[in-house]
């Protein structure tokens, strides 16, 4: 849609073949440069001069003219000469530099790398990895300087530059938008040039206001003779800002002195004080912590912290700690060399919930040089954190999956907690990226220890660590889509060391695991959800003043509502799903909501069918429960926490912090409660409903399913009292079941990897999913079909000229519709590449792959997917 807008001075290169290095400076004498530019459509690189009073680096982020518009880009290489089929008269020139070296050392080779790998344009990897809307369309300003003259003298300033000056000076700010100047004065350029030479004014890029820098006023004394002719009022502020060291805040100065702005803009006038803007970094606020002291280690923790403090350079690590083995505090003690030595510390965790608690912890201990940064903080608190990651600084910055990107200058160690959990692989948008991958990478770039941290690692790391014997070598899937890349020191990840933590702290016991048959408590007459054995566990609790965690994995009410006279059930109008119903409270409003594409309605009084009153909700939510409770046991002091609860900023800690605090006995969660909560107080673990973690037609099911139950029974008797686990279960022969009974995770690792190897899966495999959607059906549908004709051909032809003697295994399934067909009013289908690791397959470009689907047609790659959507 933008190539009518391109000039023909934007010749785009189709390819980035090579990238510069980020740090590398060239003279400021003109010249030009290879941008990336940030706007829909474009892609590879547009080559733009360099004006010769600006200078541009590889990695900074540059604002263009990009057709009708003004756009941000990253520039990429400096060109010491054109082709000679280009003519340097027609070339539009880079506006303005946003950012200096925005990137440090080896990040463009990192973000490249993701893009080659997981089939995605580089720019969108960059909108990723930069904070929210940095490269968004931005203005020139221009602004004097406090080194313009007042009033202009004007017998040394041509006429154009006496007006743009004239007008900067009538404006209260002295600060107007360039595209404004140039509509009030003719041939402004060159009145521009004049004043900048001067040093009179500014030209600078504002950002898009949600990023904009925050700016306070601060009051400074000035160096000048003490002047008799003073207020006692002005006498008092200049004593005030004295005994502050000579500078504060202009609010605080205030409010100090209990006096108005007037007194302070008169000792201005004077020449007194001098008041400026400044600006203050933003940070999620944050609340007080007691410092606190590295705890006496076990003698295991001992020695895994030795092991990790003799690595040096690049290793990866994984930590296979039971629930409630002291992980984080050998996290905490294999950082504080790492800052000593003036390097940083990234520690990425699965969800935001589990960052306050986690925070709060590494604050204790490092104070101020802990940061946050995940989705949840405002864009001008994430914009504010990544500048100051920039500096270089020893730090330590906590965060959720894009984490991975921080530009950490000095890295000494990257820790992935909780390395199991899926919500490190985003699903969308693209690139479909997993955080553990990304991190294996990027430890390698910086030479640095990767440690990954589970009671329940994920398969993959199992078999890398050496968890079986029989490993299986990876190879570089980005061959498949860049055939004529060369092969990177980054395709297969290392071997991993094992360390292992099998025993909780202070010897504490595991928790018991009892496992109530749901059938037997229907049979004897129980049709509550909680079975008798949970419902004398939560008395006993109550009673004993202790506390407790009670899991469901769906949120809601009910999972769906159904006519018992015509069997209709209520679905999304957009999806093809059951819609959920939702009640926050007895007696209060009812809503079905679809969770795929956020659908609302009112709940119907009858039957939209057959207008029967019959509407009955089957299955369980975590608002029925907390129902339940309150009809059971009306003593007991319920919270709810799930994504329902906690949307709103700061609510993940306020919810933690209450519950910790004593405001209520029981925690009603979903798979939130899972994440490595650390909750000493708690004793009793109640799993209402495990079956619907059981049953998914998706080969990580019971992967997915022992994980989960697991970690929710490992938050039982993690301090001094005991705990017990009641796992309810309509399935108690199920082998998760059992094995979960057992807590002994190699037993249920080795049973399920031979069932993995026998049928090609990862790890002992590797899966490309190819998923296509659009509003047409039919085309969808037609779509699917073609491409998979397409891809079985060149596989066929890529197996006929195979040469290595043994034949690549290989198996395209489908295509075939999603699970859920619809979703968003969009038709979804999909094809699966499953293929040995031994061998390679040369596949179509993703280029060709794309010109095989229609307008209205989308394909997207998920390259090593998690989830058979």
């Amino acid at each position: 849609m933008y190539s009518n807008l391109l000039e023909p001075s934007l010749s785009p290169r189709r390819s980035v073949s090579s990238l510069a290095e980020p740090n590398n400076r060239y003279p400021t004498e003109g010249g030009w440069v290879e941008v990336l530019v940030d706007c829909p459509g474009a892609e590879g690189l547009y080559t733009y001069a360099v004006p010769p009073h600006l200078q541009v680096r590889s990695g900074d982020i540059v604002s263009v003219p990009f057709g009708a518009q003004q756009v941000g880009g990253i520039a990429i290489q400096r060109l010491r000469q054109l082709s000679a089929d280009r003519d340097p008269a027609t070339m539009r020139s880079v506006e303005d530099v946003i950012s200096h070296g925005f990137f440090p050392p080896t990040y463009w080779e990192l973000l490249q790398r993701v893009a080659q790998y997981y089939c995605t344009p580089l720019i969108q990897v960059v909108r990723v990895a930069l904070p929210p809307g940095l490269l968004g369309r931005s203005q020139r300003r221009i602004r004097l300087t406090a080194a313009a003259p007042f009033p202009p003298i004007r017998e040394v300033l041509s006429p154009t530059a006496q007006q743009l000056l004239t007008l900067l000076q009538a404006q209260k700010q002295g600060d107007y938008s360039w595209h404004y100047l140039q509509r009030q004065v003719r041939s402004a350029n060159r009145g521009l040039t004049e004043l900048l030479q001067r040093g009179w004014v500014e030209s600078y890029l504002e950002p898009p206001s949600v990023v904009r820098p925050r700016q306070r006023q601060a009051v400074m004394l000035a160096h000048q003779p003490s002047i008799p002719s003073l207020s006692g009022q002005q006498q008092e502020v200049l004593a005030i800002l004295r005994r502050q060291g000579g500078e504060m805040w202009l609010q605080d100065l205030l409010q100090q002195g209990q006096v108005s702005s007037s007194v302070v803009r008169t000792l201005e006038r004077k020449g007194c004080v001098v008041i400026r803007s400044q600006e203050v970094l933003r940070f999620d606020a944050t609340v007080p912590v007691v410092p606190d002291q590295p705890k006496a280690l076990t003698d295991e923790q001992a020695e895994v912290l030795a092991t990790l403090k003799a690595l040096t350079g690049h290793a990866q690590v994984l930590l296979h700690g039971v629930t409630g083995s002291g992980k984080t505090e050998i996290y905490l003690q294999a950082i504080a060399p790492v800052l000593q030595r003036g390097q940083s510390a990234l520690v990425l965790v699965p969800e935001i919930g589990l960052t306050p608690q986690l925070t709060d912890r590494f604050r204790a201990r490092f104070g101020s040089a802990v940061h946050v940064y995940h989705s949840a903080l405002s864009d001008g608190e994430r914009y504010d954190t990544w500048r100051q990651m920039l500096e270089g600084t020893p730090q330590v910055v906590i965060g959720t999956r894009s984490a991975v990107f921080a530009p950490l200058p000095q890295l000494g160690v990257i820790i992935l907690d909780e390395e199991h959990d899926g919500s490190f692989k985003q699903d969308q948008p693209v690139p479909c990226y997993h955080a553990r991958t990304v991190a294996q990478w990027r430890s390698k770039l910086v030479n640095c220890p990767l440690i990954l941290g589970s009671a329940t690692p994920c398969l993959e790391s199992w078999v890398e660590a050496g968890g079986r014997e029989a490993r299986e070598d990876r190879k570089d899937i980005s061959r498949l889509f860049f055939p004529s890349s060369s092969s990177s020191s980054l395709t297969s990840p290392p071997p991993s060391l094992y360390l292992s933590l099998p025993r909780r702290i202070h010897d504490r016991p595991m928790p018991p695991i009892e496992v109530v048959d749901m059938r037997r408590e229907l049979h004897q007459g129980n049709r509550s959800i909680f079975s008798r054995s949970l419902q004398d566990a939560l008395q006993t609790m109550r009673d004993q003043h202790q506390q407790g965690l009670l899991f469901i994995h769906r949120r809601g009410h009910s999972t769906f509502v159904s006519c018992r006279s015509c069997g209709h059930v209520m679905e999304c109008p957009h999806c093809d799903v059951s819609l959920t119903y939702h009640q926050t409270q007895l007696g209060g409003h009812e809503t079905l909501r679809c969770h795929y594409c956020g659908y609302g309605r009112s709940h119907p009084s009858r039957c939209p069918v057959c207008d029967a009153p019959y509407l009955k909700h089957f299955g369980s939510g975590t608002q029925r429960v907390m129902q339940e409770l309150a009809q059971h046991f009306p003593s007991l002091r319920c919270l709810r926490f799930d994504s329902d609860t906690t949307r709103a900023k700061g609510s993940h800690r306020a919810l933690l912090t209450r519950f910790a605090s004593g405001e209520a006995d029981i925690l009603v969660g979903t798979q939130m409660l899972t994440k490595g909560i650390d909750l000493p107080q708690v004793t009793l673990v109640g799993v209402v409903a495990a079956d619907g973690l059981l049953h998914l037609a998706d080969f990580r099911a019971s992967e997915r399913a022992f994980q989960v139950l697991t970690q929710v029974a490992g938050r039982a008797g993690r301090g001094a009292d005991p705990g017990r686990v009641i796992l309810q279960t309509y399935s108690p022969q199920h082998p998760v079941i059992e094995a979960v009974v057992q807590q002994t995770y190699p037993l249920f690792a080795e049973a399920e990897l031979q069932q993995r190897q026998a049928l090609h899966y990862p790890p002992y495999g590797r899966l490309v999913a190819f998923r296509l959607s659009g509003f047409d059906a039919e085309a969808v549908q037609q779509t699917a079909t073609a491409l998979a004709h397409h891809l079985r051909s060149r596989l066929e032809a890529e197996l006929s000229t195979s040469t290595s003697g043994q034949t690549p295994f290989y198996e395209l399934l489908g295509p075939a519709p999603a699970a859920i067909v619809r979703v968003a009013r969009r038709y979804r289908w999909q094809l699966l590449l499953k293929f040995s690791t031994h061998y390679e397959i040369g596949l179509p470009t993703l280029t060709e792959l794309r010109s095989h689907c229609p307008a209205g047609v989308s394909l997207t790659i998920d390259v090593d997917p998690l989830r058979l959507l």
